[in-house]
């Protein structure tokens, strides 16, 4: 790969980490489940990419998302949100904020509309974004930070591009049966150990992977029990208040498009400063490591726990749906200099091409109904 070389200190930094867990992986027989090694890639305290201090999002971090390509994004998601809130309470809920420019933009539209907003909690498990947060966030009184879940929650619950950020177990069908990818240590190099399937493991691949006697030999992919187990937190916590929903914004597929015989090598993915590639072990602590979303099994998780499935369908119909056309509106077509950059950002979380089609939104609550324009751009029945 040719990929950006980080600075001293950022290698320092990865190098630890690595030192880290190669010593929880002496402690654990030689090996560890790959969940384990993402989620101290990601979250281990003061070294992981995420809860250590290197940028992560815009054009100095590895990546972009919606809310950083323009302040319609959010602004369509605030008419959602007021449309929940009138039928729960004038609360919001953002599980990991980024650098608060979703925040920034719902909060600035549900005050253009006249929406009072009682309370805007986010919880955040980075340090370094947090601190971006409470800048970017000063002139909103109502924010406030959480460490975990509350008790009980009532209003809406915004998650962009969380799910995918979650620690996945790697699964490989093997001729024996299936077995679970650990990782181990060789000649100083992590390297992915195959491991015998526990009995947690071959649990959620019977729930996730539906034809998995037909996949063949070889097949390599992913299941999501640590993002099932945050959903069914996520309906316990709505289900022990009276009325609220969760909008779920990230990139995937329903399950009967996730495991298909051609995505044999299944959807990991690694972000460093804007190129993608697939190797996990490149430089720990400096990446982003994500797996794409089984929004079945996301719906299914929250449904068996006590919530109902309000809607689910790709980005362009959810933001069309909710009045993005509308608000791009409001700048003036004749004045290119404002008009342009907001039409070529739309047209990028529209696209088929795009994010349009492989961005999905999941909305599960109690209580609650979507507005009608959502519904009518509802695919529920396809998970």
């Amino acid at each position: 790969m040719s990929l950006p070389a980080p600075s001293s200190d950022a290698l320092a930094a990865s190098h630890a980490l690595q030192r880290r867990i190669a010593a929880d992986i002496e402690r654990h027989a030689g090996a560890i489940p790959f969940d384990r090694f993402m989620e101290l890639a990601l979250y281990a305290p003061d070294l992981g990419y995420y809860s250590g201090g290197a940028a992560k999002l815009g054009k100095d971090g590895d990546f972009t998302t919606a809310p950083e390509l323009t302040p319609l994004f959010g602004a369509a998601l605030a008419h959602v949100a007021a449309a929940i809130m009138a039928q729960s309470a004038p609360r919001l809920l953002e599980f990991g904020a980024g650098t608060g420019k979703l925040a920034h933009d719902v909060l600035t539209e549900l005050a253009r509309a006249g929406v009072h907003v009682e309370q805007y909690a986010i919880v955040e498990l980075s340090g370094e974004l947090r601190a971006r947060q409470e800048l970017a966030l000063a002139a909103f009184p109502q924010v406030v930070w959480l460490d975990g879940f509350p008790d009980a929650f009532d209003g809406v619950v915004l998650g962009n591009e969380v799910l995918d950020a979650m620690p996945v177990s790697l699964v490989s069908k093997t001729p024996a049966g299936w077995c679970e990818l650990h990782v181990g240590v060789e000649a100083g190099r992590f390297v992915f150990v195959e491991r015998a399937a526990g009995a947690a493991a071959l649990a959620q691949i019977a729930a996730q992977i539906g034809d998995a006697d037909a996949l063949p030999v070889g097949y390599v992919s992913e299941v999501h029990g640590v993002a099932c187990g945050f959903m069914r937190t996520l309906a316990r916590m709505l289900g022990a208040g009276t009325a609220g929903a969760a909008i779920l914004l990230d990139y995937g597929f329903p399950g009967h498009e996730y495991y298909l015989g051609q995505r044999a090598a299944g959807t990991l993915m690694c972000h460093y400063r804007h190129h993608a590639h697939a190797d996990p072990f490149y430089l720990p602590g400096l990446q982003d490591i994500t797996a794409h979303v089984d929004f079945t099994a996301m719906a299914l998780a929250a449904q068996d726990a006590g919530l109902d499935v309000l809607g689910y369908m790709n980005q362009a119909g959810f933001l069309l749906g909710a009045g993005i056309g509308e608000l791009l509106l409001r700048t003036d077509p004749s004045d290119a200099p404002a008009y342009l950059p907001q039409a070529n950002a739309l047209q990028k979380l529209l696209s088929p091409a795009e994010m349009g089609e492989l961005f999905k939104v999941l909305v599960v609550g109690r209580g609650v109904a979507l507005p009608a324009a959502l519904l009518a751009a509802d695919r529920s029945h396809r998970l």
